[in-house]
């Protein structure tokens, strides 16, 4: 089945753009747009994509504040790409720490917007860690965010080796890589990836990252 993908940006000219490059490939269906986050409930509820590919500014609804509405609201909600001008912007780290799991730039080219799609709908690795990291540094120091992700991280009482496994997610490794460095199977990794989501209460990979990030656990820079 191919990957279904709902574009929301309040300028035609990226919808068309995104539009065209994505359906392109044999593997990924745009299958509705909206020109705000305001829009982005009801289709989802009706079109139920595996991703949204949404601007992070947007007049009525920006990207952080419909993120959080889709996630809130949404039973089994898709995957959420936010789609921005500038990479090192307080706006997508806040998109982030609200739920998207990754973000694209607009000036990507063709091949990093369809690898950033197929990435996030397989939900197991981490989009551009680099540029997280960064983020991280820049607006993740916060002295509250900081008390409440080390809160976080105490309750989880990881496993030695599942903190291994967050270390090496928010270095952006991919499951097979951690399996690779671990000697251990894929399938084993994953239940540990899952393991370690589900002590943090992650919804995903990203939102585990940040955790690390923001507790402490993994130093940013």
């Amino acid at each position: 089945m191919p990957v279904t993908v709902l574009l929301v940006d309040d300028e035609p000219l990226v919808r068309a753009g995104l539009r065209a490059v994505l359906e392109a490939q044999p593997d990924i269906e745009v299958v509705g747009e909206a020109a705000d986050g305001a829009a982005v409930i009801p289709l989802v509820r009706q079109l139920r994509p595996d991703v949204v590919a949404m601007d992070v500014r947007m007049p009525l609804l920006d990207g952080i504040e419909a993120t959080r509405a889709v996630l809130r609201t949404v039973d089994e909600p898709p995957k959420i790409l936010v789609v921005t001008t500038f990479e090192n912007d307080e706006y997508v780290y806040e998109a982030l720490r609200a739920g998207a799991d990754g973000f694209l730039l607009k000036r990507a080219r063709p091949a990093e917007i369809v690898h950033a799609v197929r990435l996030v709908a397989e939900g197991e690795s981490l989009l551009f860690p680099a540029s997280v990291r960064q983020l991280a540094t820049r607006y993740g120091d916060g002295d509250g965010g900081n008390r409440a992700a080390r809160a976080v991280l105490e309750r989880a009482r990881l496993t030695e080796r599942e903190a291994e496994v967050l270390r090496l997610m928010a270095r952006g490794l991919s499951n097979a890589e951690i399996a690779a460095r671990l000697v251990v199977g894929t399938e084993t990794v994953k239940s540990h990836v899952s393991a370690v989501l589900a002590k943090l209460g992650a919804r995903d990979r990203t939102q585990a990252v940040i955790t690390a990030y923001e507790s402490g656990f993994v130093a940013p820079g």
